[in-house]
């Protein structure tokens, strides 16, 4: 499923619809949750990924949550009944919860969030508990990724200066003959990314100087796209990294009507505000010199930490399926009418099963798209190659 939201975009733009909107992630299957940390440094877990956000049917997400469950299920061999308890679970979770949020205050609402450690102890136990617990340490003490770390270059002390290191072929500089045309577009590109930051977050921002920038190669859901790394540094060499990803339109747009944003980069920013619990200082927008691609920006890691779902059993998929619900139903009640989709629910048990019945019939299609992939790509109608 990962890389196919236009995919099931398509297919949900098909399905009878309640008329219900909210600010949808477009894209929330299993694994686009996860744990960072909060400006004021506490670990939270939630949505990560909003490259697809747009307002929106606030099923779409749901259905798209649950059939990635499903389908997560399936994939680690779990029962079929395994898969659809699992989905019970979010089910139950996101109608539970739309139900609390349509009793509280806005304000009470806003204020919500899943701090990531005491999930953690929920969810998973002996091994898998200490396995991440340490990668919850790790995190604690290492603000950016290691493998491409600054180094130091230049012959002497007087001009030396930082570089990111390449980790070919997933990282690496652009060629040398290009490099005065890339420093002008990158200078466009800081400049314009400034002006979107509020006046507060610019001053701790020109506290950082620009030292340099190299591609980065990325996921499956965003092959073809620009991508890049860019590394700032403070007078005593703090390094900084931020990630400066390009946004195209949402794959939602086609359904649900246009982005009311000029820039796709502001879209996703605003989108990512509104739905998660807290958002990373650095986020921003900007848009290029001359082709005027739309990009947002963002820290490349900032104490990042996800739950391994391959090592998970059917009991800790179900939980993990619940905090993935319970997390989704808060951002739609924080941007959309809860209590409209609290009504819309009801307190029984056959949304549970509608959707668990949905979450089936999508996962089996799923894996018969997929044989249908693999085999197009063992007769040579699809070209594929390991890097």
């Amino acid at each position: 499923m990962r890389g196919a939201a236009a995919v099931m975009a398509y297919d949900l733009a098909h399905t009878p619809k309640t008329g219900i909107r909210v600010q949808a992630g477009g894209d929330c299957h299993i694994m686009n949750f996860g744990a960072f940390a909060t400006p004021e440094r506490n670990l939270i877990f939630d949505v990560n990924d909003f490259d697809e956000t747009l307002p929106a049917p606030w099923e779409w997400d749901l259905k798209r949550l649950v059939a990635s469950v499903s389908v997560a299920g399936l994939a680690a061999g779990f029962k079929v009944k395994d898969c659809e308890a699992a989905v019970h679970c979010a089910a139950r979770s996101y109608r539970e919860h739309m139900a609390r949020f349509a009793r509280m205050s806005p304000l009470e609402v806003w204020y919500q969030r899943i701090d990531f450690e005491p999930l953690v102890n929920q969810i998973l136990k002996g091994a898998e508990r200490r396995y991440t617990e340490k990668q919850i340490a790790k995190a604690r003490k290492q603000h950016f990724p290691l493998h491409i770390a600054p180094v130091i270059v230049g012959p002497n002390r007087g001009t030396t200066q930082l570089k990111i290191v390449e980790n070919r072929p997933l990282i690496y500089h652009p060629a040398a003959e290009h490099h005065a045309v890339f420093a002008d577009k990158v200078a466009h590109l800081i400049k314009r990314y400034r002006e979107s930051l509020p006046v507060h977050l610019r001053v701790l921002f020109d506290g950082f100087e620009y030292c340099d920038m190299a591609m980065k190669v990325v996921g499956v859901g965003s092959v073809g796209t620009f991508c890049a790394v860019a590394l700032f540094a403070t007078a005593d060499r703090e390094p900084l990294f931020l990630q400066l990803k390009e946004a195209r339109p949402s794959v939602l747009e086609r359904y649900v009507g246009a982005n009311r944003y000029a820039n796709n980069g502001e879209r996703v920013v605003v989108g990512q505000r509104l739905m998660q619990a807290a958002s990373d200082s650095f986020l921003g927008w900007t848009e290029g010199l001359d082709d005027h691609r739309h990009f947002y920006i963002r820290q490349l890691r900032d104490m990042k930490v996800s739950l391994v779902i391959d090592t998970m059993n059917a009991a800790e998929l179900g939980y993990y399926a619940d905090a993935c619900a319970r997390v989704l139903s808060r951002e739609h009640a924080r941007s959309g009418d809860a209590a409209l989709i609290a009504g819309y629910l009801g307190s029984s048990q056959s949304f549970d099963d509608a959707l668990a019945s949905f979450a089936a019939d999508y996962a089996r299609q799923t894996e018969i798209d997929h044989a249908a992939l693999k085999k197009a790509v063992k007769t040579g109608q699809i070209r594929a190659e390991k890097v």
